[in-house]
């Protein structure tokens, strides 16, 4: 079996991807030997009794050595595991649900409630920055809420100390569509074209930076649609290329499974498996899940930039630059990329959502458009201010 199959120069390639070493590698089983501390490995997804398992985060020795395991798990195991009372404040929970609920409601009646990246419109109910709406509405809630070793544990397993995290609120409604099959932030949320722009290593890297979880906010039965997993399927190196693929897709379907969660269950997964919210066929079981997607202290440049101002004070030269050709494609790509920030994120996906892809604009598209349309610099001035207002927690 090919171990990286790429296209030219280093770059992964959806089309050199195949199936079949997919398939070979999401058809491996979990060992018990190699979870020694799971509760049980059901349907390849090793379960945690966190209610046992608590005095074991309470010693730095111990706390340390199942810390080690889920992080096995991630990078060359299941790639997912499931923590049974992660949160045993049921109360908390169920004030915080009906926090939750209101805010639904009052977006709702704002603007229509918030969109969601890989499913139909129409289908769930989204709460962006779920984190800070729930700290400032309710700070006790919010204190009691995320007081949860097991969490804390599971985060730094994947990502070390001081990780960043941040949450989004899932609410899916009886009849509600399912998700496609995709992998998660940050390669994931970029469209093809952009991926594949990527260098092999750095889709390896990807994974590594970020730590998907989520927290059921009530019992999730199969019926209701708890998120579809196919284990293993971390370990496809070009997956971020073959996702969109729909063999790879329909093998996915064809093997995925789905474990039912009670309230206050924790689900995590290196952010490269195939997964998928899934299809809610439940009567009365509105399914409420907080999404973490947590990041390592790392992702952060050393210094502190102010790149609007210096788009500011570049764009005279650069307009003039590219009008009288001595400015040419390249160099004016070049140039902008020292200059502006090229990336989409962080950002307030209420004010800023995605724009014509899974990624709203970045600062970098933004000064190109105006370099090439011949903007006035008083207009630049008001669209990056514009940009840097929706953008604001």
């Amino acid at each position: 079996m090919k171990d990286v199959p790429q296209g030219p120069g280093g770059y992964y390639d959806a089309a050199s991807c195949t199936l079949a070493d997919f398939a070979a590698l999401t058809a491996r089983s979990v060992d018990p030997a190699e979870v020694p501390h799971a509760a049980e490995v059901a349907q390849n997804i090793p379960v945690y009794d966190m209610v046992a398992r608590a005095p074991m985060l309470e010693r730095p020795e111990t706390r340390r050595a199942l810390m080690a395991e889920w992080a096995r798990i991630l990078h060359s195991g299941a790639g997912v595991f499931v923590l049974k009372a992660a949160l045993t404040d049921q109360a908390a929970i169920d004030t915080a649900t009906g926090i939750y609920t209101r805010i639904i409601a009052e977006e709702k009646a704002a603007r229509g409630g918030g969109a969601d990246h890989f499913a139909a419109a129409g289908s769930n109910d989204r709460i962006w920055n779920s984190l800070q709406k729930l700290c400032l509405a309710a700070p006790a809630t919010f204190l009691r809420f995320f007081a949860s070793p097991a969490v804390d544990a599971a985060c730094e397993a994947w990502l070390g100390p001081f990780y960043q995290m941040t949450a989004q609120i899932n609410l899916v409604h009886p009849g509600g569509a399912a998700q496609q099959a995709h992998r998660d932030y940050h390669l994931g949320f970029q469209t093809a074209e952009v991926c594949a722009t990527y260098p092999a290593h750095v889709h390896d890297l990807s994974p590594l930076m970020t730590l998907q979880g989520g927290i059921a906010h009530c019992d999730m039965p199969v019926e209701s649609g708890p998120t579809k997993l196919l284990p293993f399927s971390q370990l496809y190196k070009p997956g971020y290329a073959a996702w969109r693929r729909d063999d790879f897709r329909a093998h996915f379907e064809a093997h995925h499974v789905q474990l039912p969660l009670s309230k206050g269950d924790a689900l995590f997964f290196n952010p490269a498996l195939f997964h998928a919210a899934g299809s809610n066929r439940s009567a009365d079981v509105h399914r409420m899940v907080n999404l973490l997607q947590v990041s390592s202290a790392f992702g952060r440049a050393m210094e502190s930039v102010d790149r609007a101002a210096m788009c500011r004070a570049v764009f005279p030269a650069l307009k003039t630059g590219w009008s009288d050709g001595t400015l040419s494609r390249a160099g004016l790509a070049a140039s902008i990329a020292a200059t502006a920030e090229g990336y989409s994120f962080p950002t307030n996906l209420d004010r800023d959502p995605p724009a014509g892809g899974l990624a709203p604009e970045t600062q970098a598209a933004l000064l190109t458009r105006a370099v090439e349309e011949g903007w006035m610099p008083e207009a630049l001035d008001a669209a990056l201010a514009a940009q840097a207002a929706k953008r604001r927690a």
